[in-house]
C-alpha cells in the first residue's frame, strides 16, 4: 500500500509543479492583457471544466502534463512572405498562423500574444520555468532548514560483540570488538579518546586513526557519571577499528547548504540535459542489448514514480537493505520533487520550440533584430515570425516522444531501484 501511496505522491506532485508552472505563464499574460482561452490540467478527454471570465480552467485524463493556450502566438504573414508550397496547399506556417488567428475572437486583436513587447514576451515565457525553480529552491530549504541532516554524534547507538555483525560469535571475518571486550555499552557518551578531549564524531575517527593500535585510554559518560576504559583497536583492512557504532541525530541546515544543494542539483541537471539524447540512446541500446541498467541514466515520469513507491515502501526491495525513518523517507520524496522541479526548469530552457526557451529564443532575436533597425533609423521590422519554426517544432516533437517512449519502456522493462 505504502509503494501505492509513493507513486500517487509523485503523479499529485508532478501536476502541482505543471499547475504552477502553466500559472506563471499565463498570470503575467493576462496582466499584459493576453486572450487565454484554455487553462488546462492533463491531456486527452476533459474530465471537468469550468469556465471563470474569458479562461476555461478544467482536468483531462491524461495527468502527465499540462498546458495554458495563449491566443495569437503567432503574427500574420509579411508580405511577400511565400504561405503556399509547390504543390499550391498552405505551408506549415500558415496553417499555424491562421489557427492562431481564429483563437482569438473578433475584435480581440490587439490581445494576441504576438503584439506584446519583446520584455512582455520575456516575462511571459519565462514565467512557467522561473516558477519551477523556485519550488525547487523552496522544497531544498524546507529539507535542509525544516528536516535537517542526520549527523554522526559521540553518543553510541551500538557497541556490537563482533565487528560487522549483530551475532555473537566473533571469527576471523567479524573479530570480537575492542570496545565491547573493554566494557563500552550502547548509549555510552565518549567525551575523550586517548588523552584527547572529542566533541564530534569526526573527531572521534581522527582520534582512532592517529592512536592506532596502540591501547588507549577512553573516558565515557554513562547516566550522568564518568568511566574509562581501555581499549586496544584491532586492525581491518589496513585501518584500526575500535567497533564502536555512532547515534545520530538530525541537526538543520544553513541557507547556504540550501543554495550549495541547489546550483549542484542545477548543474547535475544541466549536465545530462546537454548530452540528453546520448544518454536516452545509451539507454535504449542497454535494453535492447539486455544490459544492466546504468544507475545514473536518464529517467522518465514512470522511474521517478517507480524510486518513489520504494522510498515510502516499508519493506526496501534489495535484501538486507537498512529501513528508513519515516522522516527520511519524507526527506527523499520532497528531494525527488525538488528535483523534477529542477528538471523542469532546465529543460523547458532548452532554446527550441514547442519548448519554452524556443518562444524565449524567438523574443530575443525579435529584440535584436528591432534594436539593430532602430541604431540604423530603419523601419520597425514587427514581431518575429516564429510560424516560420513549425517545421522544427514538428521534429522536436516528434524525437521528445521516441525519447519518452524509449524511456518508459526502459524504466517498466529494466528499472532502476533506489534501495
Amino acid at each position: 500500500m505504502s509503494y501505492i501511496i509513493g507513486i500517487i505522491a509523485t503523479i499529485v506532485a508532478l501536476m502541482i509543479s505543471v499547475a504552477l508552472h502553466e500559472l506563471g505563464h499565463m498570470i503575467p499574460a493576462k496582466k499584459f492583457g493576453v486572450y487565454v482561452p484554455q487553462y488546462m490540467i492533463g491531456f486527452g478527454p476533459t474530465l471537468f471544466s469550468r469556465t471563470v471570465g474569458d479562461t476555461e480552467y478544467g482536468i483531462k485524463a491524461v495527468l502527465l502534463g499540462g498546458y495554458v493556450r495563449l491566443a495569437g502566438m503567432f503574427p500574420p504573414a509579411r508580405q511577400g512572405v511565400p504561405t503556399r508550397n509547390r504543390k499550391g496547399r498552405l505551408t506549415l506556417a500558415e496553417e499555424a498562423r491562421q489557427a492562431s488567428a481564429e483563437e482569438l475572437p473578433e475584435g480581440r486583436e490587439q490581445q494576441a500574444f504576438y503584439t506584446l513587447s519583446v520584455p512582455q514576451k520575456l516575462t511571459v515565457m519565462l514565467g512557467g520555468p522561473v516558477v519551477n525553480l523556485l519550488m525547487s529552491i523552496v522544497i531544498f530549504a524546507v529539507i535542509v532548514l525544516g528536516i535537517g541532516f542526520n549527523q554522526p554524534t559521540t553518543t553510541l547507538e551500538a557497541v556490537p560483540a563482533c565487528i560487522g555483525t549483530d551475532t555473537t560469535t566473533c571469527s576471523k571475518e567479524h573479530p570480537a570488538s575492542p570496545a565491547h571486550e573493554a566494557g563500552l555499552r550502547d548509549g555510552d557518551t565518549i567525551t575523550s579518546w586517548n588523552g584527547a578531549s572529542v566533541t564530534s564524531w569526526e573527531e572521534v575517527v581522527s582520534a582512532i586513526d592517529t592512536g592506532g593500535t596502540q591501547p588507549v585510554e577512553v573516558v565515557v559518560e554513562r547516566d550522568g557519571t564518568p568511566h574509562t576504559f581501555t581499549v586496544t583497536p584491532t586492525l581491518i583492512a589496513g585501518s584500526p577499528k575500535a567497533g564502536i557504532i555512532s547515534a545520530v541525530e538530525r541537526v538543520p541546515g544553513t541557507p547556504r547548504d540550501v543554495a550549495d544543494i541547489s546550483w549542484k542539483t542545477f548543474t547535475g541537471t544541466a549536465s545530462i540535459v546537454m548530452v540528453l539524447p546520448k544518454a536516452v540512446w545509451d539507454t535504449g541500446a542497454q535494453l535492447i542489448k539486455g544490459e544492466p541498467r546504468d544507475p545514473n541514466s536518464v529517467l522518465s515520469v514512470v522511474g521517478v514514480g517507480r524510486i518513489a513507491g520504494e522510498v515510502s515502501s516499508q519493506t526496501p526491495p534489495a535484501a538486507g537493505a537498512p529501513q528508513i525513518s519515516v522522516l527520511d523517507r519524507i526527506a527523499l520524496l520532497l528531494s525527488l520533487w525538488a528535483s523534477l522541479n529542477m528538471a523542469l526548469f532546465v529543460f523547458n530552457l532548452i532554446p527550441l520550440p514547442p519548448l519554452d526557451g524556443g518562444h524565449v529564443a524567438g523574443a530575443l532575436w525579435e529584440g535584436a533584430r528591432r534594436t539593430f533597425n532602430r541604431l540604423l533609423n530603419r523601419r520597425d521590422p514587427g514581431a518575429a515570425d516564429t510560424a516560420r519554426l513549425m517545421p522544427l517544432t514538428y521534429a522536436m516533437v516528434s524525437l521528445l516522444l521516441v525519447m519518452t517512449v524509449v524511456l518508459v519502456i526502459a524504466d517498466i522493462v529494466n528499472p532502476i531501484h533506489l534501495l
